[in-house]
């Protein structure tokens, strides 16, 4: 049984002698304090916080953090309160157990929003004092490993958590072994048949003379450095079973497919003998195209440092190699908690790990201040443990990580929010592409910017890091304000003007009254709610002036759309209206004023409340790009589409979208295209109409009737 001593010895190796006695003053406290309490297993309770020190301390965790590990539990549990820790360890200690403390009922499978805002806590914790989660993933690892004493529903609940935010946590940090063992004990929990099979099939198809290959195949790589002069460590392992099942599930693989069930970690001395060893692994082995990556030379977001190639064995077998120095090694194993290892043995190359995983939980911070609630915080932070990276080039060389689907837009914003803010195209490459498109490591990426530029809703759709998606929703949940305030004040003005009155006109006491009646604080909420169709300017004017007999007020004035309103106008899709055609407005609520075409049919389903039609009119220098639909009949002949597709395709009107809708002799299609106005629709329909087999092309005013 693993005692106090056991991890005194452990601590002697990197700690000093009056910072060991505060950790074994720390346990005698625990104990003392956890007296009388049991862990499902029967063990004495005392027995968990001294093997969640024993993982830091494999981690060469500091004096406090281990002092905290000890300790973790005891507000949670035993009703000692902050301050009697405070005066007992000291405040950094003290605070480090009350962050852990927090995130002790973490119950991730929970309703969404519970889910979220445990989330956020854990994150804030984390921002305080990386400390904390290095705690609590300890504090994990070791529940884990005794999860058979629990329950099969809090296996599986325990189980399906560590998966979805502990270990991601972990691999974001850095931190491989403590990765691989959440990773591994959780998987068996959950899918206990599945990691059977596959550790089964696994077996079957490597297992056979796997101890006389891996033995054979060291002594060949030993031999082959050592006739270089190049000293080193050689390791075969097989990948763990969780990181094998991921890809045969997310790439629907066999497992025949998967390329790196076997793996070679070399480890040498000095950063220039890695490049030496891959050529010699190269001139020994057949590489695999396409599969070798420099991370030492681009290093991972994590601070993991490292080359890899996967190669052919004797054998015929794929298999993966690393090679990196010892230092990139306990780098990649420990991740941010190696760290600590550097800073207790006073070396003053520390690994730079630690300021990235310090960014990236700095980043928390800002998308959670800018995160309207928990649940979009955590929906913005997803990406951001997602493992795979890509690594992209500004002009002048300077690498932005990203995560594996990122865009332009993400890259943009990856390098200062203003850029994100401002841009409007890129070039990947020199070449200009469209700001959705994926990007792939080694791209060199430059983003085109408009002082006046604002971001776009659309980019919502293909945005996918924190910073970004944070950064829109805020910038357009501002600007849907002020467009709002301003909609809402050519809404209210229009409606005064029929009470022969305007808006600077009113009186404090006819304001006062109004907001007190809705409950609101100022006139600019009372605008943007008008605006936002929560409240009818109509209807607010006749609150403002009761006594005028509606019989004496005058018709307001047309509504003028200028096509740059903003986002609370906008087209209904139903009848697709262009400038020219005779127009109406709807006001609804959340989305503002709706314009239909006069004549739609679907404006009849509002006339229950004719307060929120407005006359509408274009105004004479509007240019504004619409989507309609044409309903082409033609005659069936070979090259019929093309040719209907050509007679447009000189012009500058774009096609959206082309679909064939019935098939026959006389065939029928749709085509969306984009048009400024009715002369321009005009000029397409008499185009399409001049190609010899078509019959007849009639514009879509209602799309599905």
């Amino acid at each position: 049984m693993y005692t106090i001593e056991d991890l005194a010895l452990t601590l002697s190796q990197y700690l000093p002698y009056e910072q060991i006695a505060k950790v074994k003053r720390a346990y005698y406290y625990a104990e003392q304090a956890h007296d009388g309490q049991k862990r499902k297993s029967g063990e004495p309770y005392v027995t968990h916080p001294l093997a969640v020190a024993e993982i830091l301390s494999e981690l060469r965790m500091d004096c406090d953090g281990l002092t905290a590990a000890l300790l973790h539990d005891v507000i949670e549990d035993t009703g000692i309160s902050r301050d009697a820790l405070t005066e007992q360890f000291g405040e950094g200690v003290a605070g480090l157990v009350d962050g852990v403390s927090k995130l002790t009922h973490l119950e991730f499978n929970s309703q969404v929003e519970k889910q979220a805002h445990n989330f956020q806590k854990m994150a804030m914790a984390m921002a305080d004092d990386i400390r904390v989660i290095l705690v609590k993933l300890a504090d994990r690892l070791h529940n884990m490993r005794t999860l058979d004493a629990m329950p099969a529903h809090k296996k599986r609940r325990i189980a399906r958590e560590t998966l979805d935010i502990y270990a991601p946590i972990a691999n974001r940090l850095g931190m491989y072994n403590v990765r691989v063992d959440l990773e591994s004990l959780a998987f068996q929990a959950y899918y206990p048949m599945r990691a059977r099979m596959l550790q089964k099939a696994i077996h079957k198809k490597y297992g056979q003379q796997r101890i006389k290959d891996t033995q054979k195949l060291e002594d060949t790589i030993r031999s082959e450095l050592a006739a270089d002069y190049i000293e080193a460590s050689i390791s075969v392992r097989e990948k763990h079973i969780y990181s094998i099942y991921q890809k045969m599930d997310k790439k629907r693989r066999s497992l025949g497919e998967i390329m790196d069930v076997m793996g070679v970690r070399i480890v040498t001395d000095r950063h220039d003998s890695c490049y030496r060893i891959l050529g010699v692994i190269h001139a020994l082995f057949k590489p695999i195209e396409g599969r070798f990556k420099d991370y030492i030379a681009v290093p991972k977001s994590n601070g993991y440092q490292s080359l890899h190639t996967t190669v052919l064995g004797a054998n015929g077998i794929p298999m993966e190699i690393q090679i990196r120095t010892e230092e990139m090694d306990l780098v990649a194993n420990n991740g941010i908690a190696a760290h600590w290892a550097y800073k207790v043995s006073g070396t003053s190359n520390m690994p730079s790990n630690h300021d990235r995983a310090t960014k990236w939980v700095k980043s928390l911070l800002e998308i959670q201040q800018k995160a309207r609630n928990p649940v979009e915080f955590v929906d913005n932070v997803k990406s951001d443990l997602f493992p795979d990276e890509v690594y992209v080039f500004t002009p002048n060389g300077q690498i932005i990580e990203l995560p594996s689907g990122a865009t332009p837009v993400d890259f943009a914003y990856g390098v200062h929010t203003e850029i994100g803010n401002t841009c409007i195209s890129c070039r990947i490459n020199r070449r200009l592409a469209p700001l959705s498109t994926q990007l792939e490591s080694g791209q060199t990426v430059e983003i085109i910017t408009a002082k006046n530029a604002q971001p776009n809703v659309a980019w919502l759709s293909f945005a996918i890091t924190g910073k970004a998606r944070t950064n829109i929703r805020h910038y357009l949940k501002d600007k849907q304000r002020e467009n709002a305030i301003v909609i809402g004040h050519r809404l209210l003005t229009r409606s005064l003007n029929a009470f022969k009155t305007n808006i600077d006109e009113l009186t404090t006491e006819q304001i006062t009254q109004v907001l007190s009646n809705h409950q609101l604080a100022t006139m600019d909420d009372l605008l943007e709610s008008i605006g936002k169709g929560r409240h009818v300017g109509y209807l607010v004017a006749r609150e403002l002036f009761p006594n005028i007999d509606e019989d004496t007020l005058v018709t307001p004035k047309s509504f003028k759309v200028n096509g740059s309103e903003g986002m609370l106008i906008s087209y209904a899709k139903c009848c697709a209206p262009i400038p020219g055609d005779p127009i109406v407005g709807y006001v609804q609520v959340d989305k503002g004023i709706v314009i239909h075409h006069s004549n739609c049919p679907n404006i009849q389903d509002h006339l229950s409340s004719p307060e929120r039609f407005i006359r509408m009119a274009w105004g004479k220098e509007i240019e504004e790009e619409l989507n309609i639909s044409l309903i082409v009949s033609y005659i069936n002949e070979r090259g019929a589409v093309a040719k209907i597709a050509s007679s447009i395709s000189d012009t500058d009107f774009q096609v959206s979208n082309l679909d064939i809708i019935e098939r026959g002799r006389v065939s029928r299609l749709r085509l969306s295209i984009t048009v400024a106005s009715r002369v321009g629709l005009a000029d397409v329909m008499r185009r399409i109409k001049a190609v010899r087999c078509v019959e007849k092309v009639t514009r879509e005013t209602i799309v599905g009737r």
